[in-house]
């Protein structure tokens, strides 16, 4: 691991890629500890103390606002993790990835507008094969696009 400051005053100026690094290293002594097969929620509450004591900034169950034609809406989407308001980290305890993962995770990094987010399996066997990096904002990106010609712009 890198020489990262592990307080609150020098994590604010960490980049995405080192939010990354810290969360993969934290989530690889907790799969290494626990090991897999308990359930999302655990991994989750046990992630974000982890990280925190890092000196990490840590939300849990992040609502993901959706604004269609001018109005705003609340339901539905939730992000298990945000980590220093730049990384969104989407948790699972699973046997394999459903097709949608990535797409639910980059649709979060899009309405967020961020540039990083991790999905992590801790129930895969070797974590290191159940992490998958998505970034958002790629030129060849086809998600970073509007879908169609008459929708507004992020900008606005």
């Amino acid at each position: 691991m890198t020489d990262l400051p592990r307080s609150r005053e020098g994590a604010k100026g960490w980049s995405e890629n080192d939010i990354a690094r810290e969360v993969v290293d934290a989530a690889l002594c907790i799969h290494k500890d626990l090991g897999p097969g308990l359930l999302e929620s655990v991994y989750e509450v046990i992630l974000s103390d982890e990280l925190r004591r890092r000196g990490l900034l840590v939300q849990r169950q992040v609502i993901v606002p959706v604004t269609y034609r001018g109005r705003t809406f609340i339901e539905g989407f939730r992000v298990d993790l945000i980590v220093e308001n730049k990384v969104c980290i989407e948790l699972k305890s699973v046997e394999a990835f459903a097709k949608s993962d990535p797409k639910q995770l980059r649709t979060y990094l899009r309405l967020l507008d961020f540039k990083l987010g991790l999905l992590i399996n801790f129930n895969a066997p070797l974590l290191k094969d159940g992490i998958i990096r998505i970034v958002n904002g790629l030129e060849d990106d086809p998600y970073s696009k509007p879908l169609c010609a008459s929708a507004p712009s992020r900008e606005n």
